[in-house]
């Protein structure tokens, strides 16, 4: 393909993103409110609980239209994530070999829900997380968040959660195409439980030790699943080396 016509299927690819995240943005509009009432319930349940104030403060004239496109916007992008991610591919499966696009259709295939999955799993911690980060502050002290830095926290912890389930399709992938064998994924299981660890008290507060552990034993269940996958492609390149190989003396 020419200059020109790479530029024209990237325009297509772009354009089918761009409208499939515009239409699903504009279907979550219908839940906003829901949204924004499931981001405030922690904050509500310490109020009801405490007897102190605790509250989303909008200091800003345009704040509370700006979180609500935001809202939409990121629930766009997500729901739209399986269309935006496969026009990724297809823009870049003229230039990939045969071998080289099962690798990618695998990729996508197990990188997507292990996203999601971890989206999910930010939005269910979520509200431990908050609760008890605000149990810190002082009876007498009034918890008026505001509102903009409240969801930027909340979409950037499931954003992270969501990236860390993706990790092991990046090692399997990485295994595939040769440069990380099974045999050292499999050694470095110490260091990778100890990451995980660390990840996981940086992305929950370092008392809620429930969280820790609830988000923590997916992540090494994960690693170890994409250490058997990598020794099981690794054993069947081996064998295949090996038979290779006696063909190669018989011929001889």
């Amino acid at each position: 393909m020419s200059l020109g016509a790479h530029l024209i299927e990237l325009r297509k690819r772009l354009t089918i993103s761009a409208v499939t995240i515009v239409v699903t943005g504009i279907g979550s509009i219908f839940i906003v409110e829901f949204v924004i009432d499931a981001l405030r319930a922690p904050i509500t349940n310490i109020a009801d609980a405490t007897g102190r104030g605790a509250a989303l403060n909008y200091d800003a004239v345009t704040q509370a239209f700006d979180i609500h496109f935001q809202i939409v916007l990121t629930v766009g992008i997500v729901a739209a994530s399986p269309v935006w991610l496969y026009q990724i591919w297809a823009f870049l499966v003229p230039g990939l070999v045969r071998k080289e696009k099962q690798y990618a259709i695998g990729f996508l295939a197990a990188a997507i829900p292990l996203f999601l999955a971890g989206c999910a799993a930010g939005w269910l911690l979520m509200p431990n997380i908050v609760t008890l980060l605000l149990s810190f502050a002082g009876d007498q002290d009034l918890s008026n968040l505001n509102a903009k830095y409240y969801y930027d926290f909340i979409v950037k912890l499931m954003l992270a959660i969501g990236i860390a389930f993706v990790l092991p399709v990046f090692i399997v992938l990485l295994n595939f195409v040769g440069v990380l064998s099974a045999a050292a994924i499999i050694k470095g299981w110490r260091i990778a439980i100890l990451a995980i660890c660390l990840f996981t008290a940086l992305a929950t507060p370092a008392a809620d030790i429930v969280s820790m552990f609830l988000l923590a034993i997916p992540m090494v269940f994960l690693y170890f699943a994409a250490a058997l996958i990598a020794w099981l492609h690794d054993r069947r390149a081996a064998k295949r080396a090996a038979k290779f190989d006696t063909e190669l003396g018989a011929e001889a």
